[in-house]
C-alpha cells in the first residue's frame, strides 16, 4: 500500500470505529446552522433545479439530505462502505456511490453540472488529485464548490481537543485548508475562477436557538475580521 492508500484506510476506519453524532441526520429536521451552510453553498455554486450534482464526502447523508429538500437533483459519494451502506438503507430513494473523490468511478465521470462538498477535503490525502477527481466528474461549463474549516478560527481546535472521538490524526487536515494551497491545486487540475468566501462565527448550541441567526448576523457585520470567521466556501469551475 502506498501512503495514500494508508490515509485512506486510515480515514474509513476514524469513521467506522466510533459513534457519528455530528454527522448522523436529526430526526427533527433541519437545524438553522446547517440550513445556513447549504443555503451559502447554493448560492456560491449557482445552483439551479435543472443541474444534476453530486455531494462528494457525503457520509451518513446530513448535508445531501438538506440539498434534496431544497429540490436539488443530488447523489452522494463517499469513500466508508459502511456509511453508504447505512445511507441508502435509511434513504432508499437516494442514489449514493461508493468510491474516492482521488479516483472517481468511470461511469461517473463528465455526468455532473455541481460538485459539492462539506467539510471533506480536509479528510483528503493528496489535494491536487482530488481537484482533478472533481474536474472529471465535471461536465463542460461545471462547477465546484466545497465548505471548509478556517484553520485560523481557532473554536476548532478547541472542539479537537474537547470532543469524544475526534483526533489530531482523523482532522488536523483543518490546517491545510488555506486558500492559496486550494487554488493552486484547483488551478493544476483545470478549475479556474477560485473563489473564497468566509462566514459564520457562533456554534451550533448558540446559532439554532430564535435569536442565535441574528446574533451571527451582526457579529459578521463588525469589520475587519473577515479573515477569522469560522468556514470557508471554495467556489470554481471547469476551464473553458
Amino acid at each position: 500500500m502506498n501512503d495514500v492508500d494508508d490515509h485512506n484506510e486510515e480515514q474509513i476506519d476514524y469513521f467506522t470505529r466510533r459513534p457519528l453524532p455530528r454527522m448522523t441526520v436529526d430526526p427533527r429536521g433541519e437545524t438553522p446552522y446547517i440550513g445556513s451552510q447549504v443555503d451559502v453553498l447554493l448560492t456560491a455554486g449557482r445552483v439551479a433545479p435543472e443541474d444534476r450534482v453530486l455531494d462528494v464526502g457525503c457520509g451518513l447523508g446530513k448535508y445531501t439530505l438538506a440539498l434534496a429538500r431544497r429540490g436539488v437533483r443530488v447523489e452522494g459519494l463517499d469513500l466508508t462502505p459502511r456509511l453508504v451502506d447505512s445511507l441508502r438503507s435509511d434513504e432508499p430513494t437516494l442514489v449514493v456511490h461508493l468510491g474516492d473523490v482521488m479516483d472517481p468511478p468511470e461511469d461517473l465521470r463528465g455526468r455532473f453540472d455541481v460538485v459539492t462538498g462539506f467539510f471533506v477535503l480536509h479528510h483528503v490525502a493528496d489535494l491536487p488529485a482530488a481537484f482533478a477527481g472533481v474536474r472529471a466528474l465535471l461536465r463542460s461549463g461545471g462547477r465546484a464548490v466545497f465548505c471548509e474549516p478556517n484553520p485560523l478560527f481557532p473554536g476548532y481546535y478547541v472542539q479537537l481537543a474537547l470532543t469524544p472521538g475526534m483526533t489530531w490524526e482523523g482532522d488536523g487536515g483543518i490546517v491545510r485548508m488555506r486558500p492559496a494551497k486550494l487554488e493552486a491545486a484547483a488551478a493544476a487540475s483545470g478549475l479556474v475562477g477560485f473563489t473564497t468566501q468566509r462566514f459564520g462565527a457562533l456554534p451550533p448550541a448558540v446559532v439554532n436557538r430564535p435569536w442565535g441567526a441574528e446574533l451571527e448576523r451582526r457579529l459578521e457585520a463588525v469589520p475587519g475580521w473577515a479573515w477569522g470567521r469560522a468556514f470557508q466556501l471554495f467556489s470554481m469551475r471547469v476551464a473553458p
